[in-house]
């Protein structure tokens, strides 16, 4: 028999839960072949059969919580169909039956049994020191408690008390309503955006860039960029170049505050936010200082891609140093975009509108405007600072040449 396991899930990630089984008891499967889906609150990512055969138990169902290391079934060897399951036991003291997987996760979890199992010594100590029997692992003959367990669970101890915490308040659902759990992607969405609102002195500045220029330029040369480097070439790029350029300008905006430190970092990580339909998640596009447009488009376009099938490995969503998101795809005129802690500042883009807009020489023409907003966190980005940057990212979009000549 192989055992199916939870792997490795990333840095700080210690839990999953059972998205789906792509396979069921009695299939044959390949080695390396997807069989199940699991969910942490950063990526969905799949797991593959440690070795062909028959997968012959799943011991964990869907929507059940594991951790690192957990045994989630076994696949035994060839590939006949997987032996039928045994007949219900009955337990001799309930009468209830047990069902036959219960035997098979037993072998795979501490041993616990009833104390009425147990000797009448036993017994009196569990009664005399007031314990739950059900919370002790018995290490005797068939998983009966011995004196000595209940001794070191008795001497074990006491953790603190947790902070106590207001109880959920929860309600029936009313007759056109749905009740449904949060994904645990959800659940961390949530922990990470209330957490940077409780952390991060968080404030926002605003501004807006004439798109003219920029548009021009990509309608001039879009036909020959895509043919050469076999990638559109969009607004994305220029804004993450731009970015980058007033972020060597201005390292607060690219710096984390770690306890009474700051840490500058000399490298330019872009988060850049996607939609998915599992909720948004911000995948990282490495080194973007040193990165050709096309191939920051290639990479934005890749990791984007694989975001929305639930491909990103979690190592592809840390470490980034800044974030951009670009909330016009949906329409929006003007957002204050909360920060992806532990960063320091996140770029906003939206919606591009026709507005009058009056010019050097007093006419008033339609032109393509974009509102910028930068929220930042204002114990490391001073005011000054954070106008600074909008401005320069701005400058370079109305006059991309400046990203050219590193301007």
């Amino acid at each position: 028999m192989t055992q199916i396991v939870v792997p490795t899930l990333g840095e700080s990630v210690s839990e999953a839960t059972v998205a789906q089984w792509l396979k069921k008891e009695g299939d044959v499967v390949a080695l390396d072949e997807p069989i199940l889906e699991l969910e942490t609150d950063k990526v969905t990512l799949e797991v593959n059969a440690p070795a062909a055969g028959t997968i012959v138990a799943i011991t964990v169902k869907a929507g059940e919580t594991v951790g690192v290391g957990a045994i989630l079934g076994e696949i035994g060897e060839g590939g006949a169909a997987a032996p039928a399951p045994a007949a219900p036991k009955e337990d001799k003291k309930s009468g209830s039956d047990v069902p036959a997987s219960a035997a098979v996760m037993a072998a795979t979890q501490p041993a616990t049994a009833s104390v009425q199992d147990s000797g009448p010594a036993v017994r009196k100590m569990v009664e005399d020191n007031k314990v739950d029997a059900s919370a002790i692992s018995g290490t005797g003959k068939d998983g009966r408690l011995t004196k000595g367990d209940v001794m070191a669970h008795v001497s074990a101890p006491t953790p603190a008390p947790a902070a106590a915490k207001a109880p959920a308040v929860a309600r029936e659902a009313g007759p056109r309503e749905e009740r449904v759990k949060m994904s645990r992607l959800r659940q961390r969405i949530a922990v990470r955006l209330k957490e940077a609102q409780n952390t991060a002195a968080m404030l926002t500045t605003f501004n807006e860039v004439d798109m003219t220029a920029v548009m021009e330029l990509r309608n001039r040369y879009k036909d020959p960029f895509e043919k050469k480097h076999g990638v559109k070439l969009g607004f994305m790029s220029f804004f993450v170049r731009a970015t980058v350029n007033a972020l060597k300008d201005l390292p607060a905006v690219n710096a984390e505050i770690s306890g009474d430190e700051i840490i500058y970092k000399n490298y330019y990580d872009m988060g850049v936010a996607v939609s998915t339909p599992q909720g948004l998640v911000v995948p990282v596009v490495r080194d973007c200082d040193v990165k050709s447009l096309a191939q920051i488009e290639k990479d934005i376009g890749d990791v984007g891609a694989r975001a929305r099938d639930g491909k990103l490995g979690v190592d592809e969503m840390s470490g980034g140093t800044f974030t951009i998101t670009n909330g016009g795809v949906f329409g929006s005129l003007m957002s204050t975009p909360i920060l992806n802690t532990p960063q320091s500042g996140i770029l906003g883009m939206h919606k591009i509108q026709q507005r009058p807009m009056v010019m050097p020489d007093g006419s008033i023409q339609a032109r393509p405007m974009m509102y910028l907003a930068l929220s930042y966190d204002h114990r490391i980005i001073d005011g000054r600072d954070a106008v600074t940057f909008l401005v320069k990212v701005k400058d370079a979009i109305e006059d991309p040449s400046r990203l050219v000549l590193d301007l």
